[in-house]
């Protein structure tokens, strides 16, 4: 008879500094047993090739499960809380429109600005050194007149949100449901390099990060830049 403990069906393939986190802490925080790959960015901060073999496109977070290779954050929050959820991670039915709406604003709305107002402070930098003050002043410009003004929007539509659910989570209720899981990139990002941040936004990402499951993905997932000072 073999002495073998099976492993787990479930592989997580994390990128350090990535989305991944937020896999690694709905995986910890529903006690899923799951296996761990762990890949390092290049130092160009891009992903490695070796993520290539797992999907085609090479980023990460990407599961395996059996017969499954799935990529992208939201449907990887999806399939997980569905299939190893075990009713956890439901919203109240209060609160499902609001969990509905949050876990696809997260990558639809929030990131996207996120990243461009990113993308925008390297450019300079990464520009010719004759047309710099140019390429400065253009995406300062972009930066202060669309990204920062649409930030400041949806920064109050969040705060006032926070404002009115009970339980401090997206959609009420007594746990994190998709839309936390989701949204907490967008939340450690913003509160992280921007300083017009509602302290109820900050407040909500200490509160994640205090949490014992999360610093159990802390711990397994290795070097986060947006990881609190606890």
């Amino acid at each position: 008879m073999s002495t073998e403990t099976a492993q787990p069906s479930l592989v997580l393939h994390h990128l350090n500094d990535s989305r991944s986190q937020r896999i690694l802490w709905l995986l910890e925080e529903l006690q899923v047993p799951y296996q761990l790959k762990k890949y390092q960015r290049l130092p160009s901060q891009l992903a490695p090739p070796e993520l290539k073999a797992i999907h085609p496109l090479g980023r990460s977070p990407v599961i395996k499960d059996g017969d499954v290779t799935l990529a992208e954050s939201g449907a990887i929050v999806e399939y997980i809380i569905t299939k190893y959820g075990k009713s956890k991670a439901q919203p109240p039915q209060s609160g499902w429109v609001d969990n509905l709406y949050y876990t696809h604003y997260a990558e639809g709305t929030l990131a996207p600005l996120m990243t461009w107002k990113y993308i925008l402070t390297l450019v300079p930098d990464q520009s010719p050194f004759f047309i710099r003050p140019f390429a400065r002043a253009v995406c300062n410009n972009i930066i202060a007149y669309v990204i920062d003004n649409r930030l400041k929007g949806n920064f109050a539509m969040i705060e006032q949100h926070m404002q009115k659910v009970s339980g401090g989570w997206f959609a009420g209720g007594d746990e994190p449901t998709s839309a936390d899981y989701m949204m907490l990139f967008g939340m450690e990002a913003a509160t992280s390099r921007l300083d017009n941040v509602p302290d109820i936004m900050k407040k909500y990402v200490e509160r994640v990060h205090a949490m014992p499951s999360y610093q159990r993905a802390l711990e397994k997932g290795g070097e986060y830049r947006f990881a609190s000072k606890l």
